[in-house]
């Protein structure tokens, strides 16, 4: 028996060595790759508003043209406490609407690393909540150094409404919510909001900072109908808000940054990043932008960056441009039906909280004019000057040009630095009716300015994005979420289910460990 034993640790000691031997050899992008735990649905159970009369869904198709899509779950975001990572927290809409907005926003909690999941109403947003707007969007989270819950989302009275910017705070790790506060709350069409975000300074658990654009043109102030919303060119500003005392109070809302020069210059997207010395970097789409039913043109656009060192008191004024976008750019498309796919066309940033690395993904029509690809930049400066652009999607080029499309990138970073982007991809698209989509994580370890660095793992799909609901386009959402524990890296996205059922889409969570 003895004997036994000692062969076989013999023998074990062998392969080990051998398999040493064979990753020693591979390049830094193979030599640790990642296996995505099966997806598990997050927003299942029932639709919450299901029943809700008060926000008189009715009226609403019959006045402005809309289209509910009931149990559409779209457009997720997540974060994970830094006190106990066991504890996440995803925030997405639910009841998406055709032409803006959905009937509030729901949060799923986990305690337990996510292998179960409770739903929870954010209250006091919309009238199916129990507040007095009838449409929320645009949802985000951030969890404080000291596990203090911070969500935010958009409120408005109608589509297109100027609507406000709510933020939420929980001291339960997302099973209760406070009432909303506004950080800004316009009443006139000329001052919309759109596209907020929140992040938690994870070195001073009391800040927190917001973050959004403003459309500030026509600069008359007057009301306008929803033909003339879309027609107009519009331009706007970076606004800010924050509070350094724990969301006790927000501080007035003001513009940090105003692109130019031209009547029609904009920034959107916006996403703070707190360096590791303190100092706040925010990233954004700058350039020309044009609002059209449920989506963005954008020419003259680039990705870029402003600064501040003393915690958003002061901001630089110039942008540091990361990289142009193409002229020619217009988002993804169904190659079947030439159909809208609205994935956003966001920029996302993340730090590495040990290096102080930056990193942006994006998404642009480069390297082949129309088809959408996932552009990677990095700073190893603080964000003053930025790595060229490369194009980091694993989608084979073997493929159809139109069916190469890859789409609504995610970052994080990894304790052991190793950098993760998740995407859309069409690659399984064939003449068959429906659109197969999946999504994929791709991920890199040392290197990350040279495209062969990158390999990517398979998260989830194929499944039919034309099941999505349509809101300006076949639409899971402007931007999804991702964290990371430790070495692991803890994705939430959406996923097209079935439009006949009932089920438009749902938001799913996957865990992906390194082998």
């Amino acid at each position: 028996m003895g004997r036994h034993r000692t062969l076989t640790r013999h023998a074990f000691a062998s392969l080990a060595a051998m398999v040493a031997a064979v990753f020693s050899t591979l390049s830094p992008a193979y030599a640790n790759s990642y296996r995505a735990a099966t997806p598990v649905d997050i927003s299942a159970g029932g639709d919450p508003f299901g029943t809700c009369t008060a926000d008189n869904v009715g009226q609403q198709e019959s006045t402005f043209g809309s289209t509910l899509f009931p149990s559409a779950e779209p457009e997720p975001r997540v974060a994970i406490d830094p006190t106990n990572p066991q504890n996440l927290v995803a925030l997405f809409q639910q009841d998406r609407w055709s032409d803006g907005g959905a009937r509030g926003l729901v949060a799923a909690v986990t305690h337990n690393g996510g292998l179960t999941w409770r739903r929870v109403v954010l209250p006091g947003l919309t009238a199916c909540s129990g507040g007095t707007d009838i449409r929320a969007s645009d949802p985000w989270v951030t969890f404080a150094a000291d596990g203090t819950l911070y969500a935010t989302g958009l409120t408005s009275t109608s589509p297109g409404s100027p609507g406000a910017v709510r933020i939420s705070r929980s001291t339960t790790k997302g099973d209760s919510w406070s009432s909303p506060v506004p950080v800004i709350a316009d009443t006139y069409l000329a001052s919309f909001n759109d596209k907020e975000s929140v992040t938690a300074d994870p070195s001073i658990a009391d800040n927190v900072y917001a973050v959004w654009d403003r459309f500030i043109s026509p600069p008359s102030g007057q009301a306008a109908d929803q033909g003339a919303f879309h027609s107009r060119v519009f331009r706007t500003q970076t606004y800010f808000s924050r509070t350094t005392d724990g969301g006790a109070s927000w501080e007035p809302a003001r513009a940090i940054y105003t692109p130019g020069p031209g009547t029609d210059a904009a920034s959107v997207g916006n996403i703070i990043t707190v360096l590791p010395n303190g100092d706040l970097v925010d990233g954004f789409i700058s350039g020309t932008v044009k609002p059209m039913p449920q989506t963005f043109t954008t020419k003259t656009s680039t990705v870029a960056v402003i600064r501040s060192s003393d915690k958003g008191v002061k901001w630089s004024n110039a942008a540091t441009v990361i990289a142009p976008l193409d002229l020619t750019f217009n988002g993804a498309f169904d190659p079947d039906n030439g159909n809208l796919i609205r994935g956003g066309a966001l920029a996302d940033f993340a730090v590495d909280p040990r290096s102080g690395n930056l990193y942006a993904v994006w998404e642009d029509d480069l390297p082949v004019r129309g088809i959408d690809a996932i552009q990677f930049s990095q700073s190893t400066d603080g964000g003053i000057t930025w790595s060229a652009p490369v194009k980091i999607n694993r989608t084979p080029t073997t493929v159809p040009a139109a069916n190469q499309q890859a789409f609504t990138p995610t970052v994080k970073v990894a304790s052991d630095g190793t950098v993760g982007v998740t995407y859309y991809d069409l690659r399984q698209n064939t003449e068959a009716p429906g659109l197969p989509t999946n999504y994929w994580f791709a991920h890199c370890h040392a290197n990350c300015g040279n495209p062969a660095s990158w390999a990517e793992s398979h998260v989830a799909g194929p499944f039919d994005l034309e099941q999505a609901p349509f809101a300006g386009g076949y639409f899971l959402g402007d931007y999804q979420g991702m964290v990371t524990n430790g070495t692991t890296f803890e994705s939430v996205f959406g996923k097209a289910v079935n439009q006949a059922a009932g089920n438009p889409s749902d938001v799913y969570f996957a865990a992906l460990q390194p082998r």
